[in-house]
């Protein structure tokens, strides 16, 4: 069986972060990573290299706040918490994403 691609559509990770944050709460970047696999069924791995820059990216744009913490296993990590302004990109982000599913799959069926 050839290699599984697991690239995320540009635009989804933000979506799929903001979603686990609201549902989750405040979680630490590997927790993150983790909740998506387990929310996923396992269809879905997000990358530290691509997670870490878009946290970054949405800290930037006032969607997240980090804090330093403590783990569960007793590391220093950044804790990321969703803010007013992320859910309210969180609606934008959904919506944007069901509009393209929903193109997709009408696309898809058009003979």
């Amino acid at each position: 069986m050839g290699k599984r691609n697991n690239d995320i559509l540009q635009g989804t990770l933000s979506l799929l972060v903001l979603r686990a944050l609201e549902a989750r709460g405040t979680m630490h970047g590997y927790a993150l990573t983790s909740h998506i696999h387990k929310a996923s069924a396992e269809l879905l791995r997000v990358e530290e290299g691509s997670l870490y820059p878009a946290l970054h990216r949405m800290e930037q744009d006032g969607w997240v706040r980090a804090e330093w913490g403590e783990t569960e296993k007793g590391r220093q990590a950044r804790f990321y918490s969703l803010t007013d302004k992320g859910s309210k990109q969180l609606v934008i982000e959904r919506e944007s994403w069901e509009r393209l599913t929903k193109g997709v799959s009408r696309a898809l069926r058009y003979a």
